[in-house]
């Protein structure tokens, strides 16, 4: 996939975004450190049948790195604008890794904009993360970051991938690891990481969790994918959102990392579209989420 990015000025800020194909809309949310490219294998066998959207988020790829709030409200209300932006009212919501998060997030406060909710080794959903991304929280961290991620090391590297993708042989996992990792080198891509990274996650582990309104998403059809050997959140989170979210539909791939979207593509889009085709669009508005919020809390005190 080499299909060309779009830019839009959102509050002033230059967004960048892919967008591609006709039908229903497919908005798709990559993971921290890393951009659109990652689901470059996926969209060339999605858009015959949907509008593809995938936006680089605000502090990530070919998008702005301002100085600002890098919470996910702000990540989820930054896509909304997007949609207004480009004329979509509705969407089915595809977030992997970071992007779950902010996927959650979109659909905790812009419901009415939410047709589907697909979760993709998703953050947000428990405690543990790996060691490598808490470390990167530790107070001065950012400071030794030149030392780990030095430009020269990125141009060597790139270099090097170039010559094995100019062979045929695929990477995947590896390639978009070090992807993540090169972009790094630069100053305001580590400032932007810096700020997005310890917004979810401390030397403990993740701190933000949907775990206890993940109820509010039970009349959305929900999709999780997960990898079993995925080494950065651990499988075991796939089956607990699975459980707090009645109705939901659950595909664990074998043999695969933290990218079922780059390591497995056709299994992953083949679970997609089956997803798409055999469920319903939700259109949820303030008075279902009202009815849930007190049937979860109980009757109103006088």
């Amino acid at each position: 996939m080499d299909g060309q990015l779009h830019h839009v000025s959102i509050h002033g800020h230059d967004m960048a975004y892919l967008m591609e194909g006709n039908g229903p809309t497919l908005l798709l949310l990559h993971g921290i450190a890393g951009s659109s490219r990652t689901w470059r294998d996926v969209i060339p066998r999605l858009t015959d049948r949907f509008t593809v959207i995938a936006p680089d988020l605000m502090g990530h790829g070919q998008s702005e790195k301002p100085l600002g709030d890098y919470s996910l409200g702000a990540f989820a209300s930054g896509i909304r604008d997007l949609l207004e932006v480009l004329g979509i009212d509705r969407a089915s919501v595809v977030g992997q890794s970071f992007g779950g998060g902010v996927a959650m997030q979109l659909t905790y406060q812009h419901p009415e904009r939410c047709e589907r909710l697909v979760l993709v080794d998703s953050g947000g959903l428990g405690r543990e993360v790996n060691w490598m991304l808490r470390f990167m929280t530790l107070p001065g961290s950012e400071y030794v970051m030149p030392a780990i991620f030095p430009g020269f090391v990125r141009d060597w590297g790139d270099s090097l991938f170039r010559t094995i993708n100019d062979r045929g042989i695929r990477l995947g996992r590896i390639a978009e690891m070090w992807s993540a990792y090169a972009s790094l080198a630069e100053a305001e891509n580590r400032q932007a990481f810096v700020r997005t990274i310890k917004s979810v996650i401390d030397p403990g582990g993740q701190t933000v969790s949907a775990m206890d309104r993940l109820y509010l998403a039970s009349p959305m059809p929900t999709l999780i994918v997960w990898g079993d050997r995925d080494d950065i959140i651990p499988v075991s989170h796939a089956y607990a959102a699975h459980e707090a979210v009645p109705g939901s539909r659950l595909v664990i791939i074998e043999g695969v990392g933290h990218f079922p979207q780059i390591e497995a593509p056709e299994q992953f889009v083949k679970a997609l579209v089956e997803f798409i085709d055999s469920t319903e669009p939700a259109h949820l508005g303030a008075a279902e989420r009202q009815r849930m919020l007190r049937e979860r809390s109980g009757p109103l005190e006088t």
